[in-house]
């Protein structure tokens, strides 16, 4: 073999390795693409109502108006200046407490008998905790209302805070049965093979494990409650307006951009308590 044939043969040895080297080139997925492209789109559509109200809630102007004509925090001053909406506020709070306590510890022993029950009609009662989600805020609201105007409870703190609670619950029995759901049966055999009894298992071993759940759960109620608006309406009477409601009456009576101060202040509230019962979730879940 020339020295010729030798460098040629060199070459194409190099441009061989080379090639074996390169990384494979990545084919497009336009696929991929198109539906990546129509879910940003569609989340876009979602979101955009909330991106023109939080500018027109720093609006200088008297009246809802986008783009807004100048900078001023005039109408979180009149929020927090007006014991109408501060009002309104700490009720919406008061209830939503309360109904996350009461919400968190029926959610939590009704999902440990779903999830550990062996029983007759588990799925029936399954169903029957579920159907406030599923079921129009509106039939539950005036279903509610009957009961109430037998009970004499129309119009009540105690009242308000049941019926909130019967929407509230499905989502702290959603997450926390989950949660139980990959839970490691062996650590509460441990327990009880050391002597423990149901309780103190219950207390020392499954609590604190799923606890991450709990918690969100109890975020999810919480949420849950503070938003409610129809339930309100129907049984919330005069003396124990939300803020949700005092909104509603706003948007009635008056237009101006407080309401636009008060959905920016809950926007921040529901999306930093979705958040946080996210990373509680994840938590529980082990990712």
């Amino acid at each position: 073999m020339t020295s010729a044939e030798q460098a040629q043969q060199r070459v194409r040895t190099r441009t061989t390795a080379a090639e074996a080297t390169r990384p494979p080139q990545r084919r497009v997925d336009w696929g991929r693409v198109a539906l990546g492209t129509f879910s940003g789109l569609v989340l876009f559509f979602l979101v955009a109502p909330v991106l023109i109200v939080i500018p027109m809630s720093f609006s200088a102007g008297s009246s809802l108006s986008f783009p807004p004509t100048g900078f001023s925090l005039q109408w979180y001053e009149n929020f927090f200046g007006r014991a109408d909406w501060t009002s309104a506020a700490i009720q919406s709070f008061r209830v939503a407490a309360a109904v996350t306590v009461l919400a968190t510890i029926i959610g939590t022993m009704a999902s440990l008998a779903l999830v550990r029950g062996r029983f007759r009609g588990k799925q029936v009662i399954n169903i029957l905790l579920l159907s406030p989600i599923i079921v129009p805020s509106i039939v539950i609201a005036i279903a509610v209302f009957g009961i109430y105007s037998t009970l004499q409870l129309t119009g009540t703190y105690i009242g308000l805070v049941l019926g909130h609670t019967v929407f509230a619950l499905p989502f702290v029995v959603i997450v926390i049965t989950a949660t139980l759901r990959g839970f490691d049966m062996t650590l509460e055999h441990a327990a009880n093979n050391l002597g423990a009894n149901p309780l103190q298992t219950f207390r020392y071993v499954t609590l604190p494990i799923i606890a991450p759940g709990v918690f969100a759960g109890a975020l999810f109620a919480f949420v849950a409650s503070f938003d409610e608006l129809i339930i309100s309406l129907f049984i919330a009477g005069a003396q124990n307006r939300t803020l949700p409601l005092r909104m509603f009456e706003g948007l009635r009576l008056e237009i101006d951009p407080t309401i636009a101060a008060v959905s920016t202040m809950m926007t921040v509230l529901t999306v930093s308590a979705f958040g946080c019962a996210e990373i509680l979730r994840r938590r529980a879940g082990g990712e």
